[in-house]
């Protein structure tokens, strides 16, 4: 189990998106390549446990998501910085399946 810092979808209360920032590490966690080579997960979110579906976020919506993360969580900036021109963060959505 990884807990994980996530991102609500503001219009789909069945979305959350997470970010494998590995603390700006120049590698992406070991999480990252379970979810994505799995395409599903369960999650426990609260008291709440469901399955999700996987699928990683890509261009402009992805730097969108993920600059609403920054405004969240300003140590997101950091974590981009630190990767800069090693890596691009990346974003997974993981739907309620």
């Amino acid at each position: 189990m990884n807990p994980l810092v996530y991102l609500p979808d503001g219009n789909d209360p069945d979305t959350i998106y997470v970010f494998a920032t590995k603390s700006g590490a120049p590698e992406h966690p070991d999480w990252y390549w379970n979810l994505t080579t799995a395409g599903a997960a369960h999650v426990e979110r609260g008291t709440d446990e469901y399955d999700v579906t996987v699928a990683e976020v890509k261009g402009e919506e992805r730097d969108r998501l993920y600059a609403q993360q920054v405004e969240r969580r300003p140590s997101f900036a950091d974590y981009e910085a630190k990767t800069a021109g090693i890596r691009t963060i990346p974003v997974l959505r993981l739907r309620r399946a």
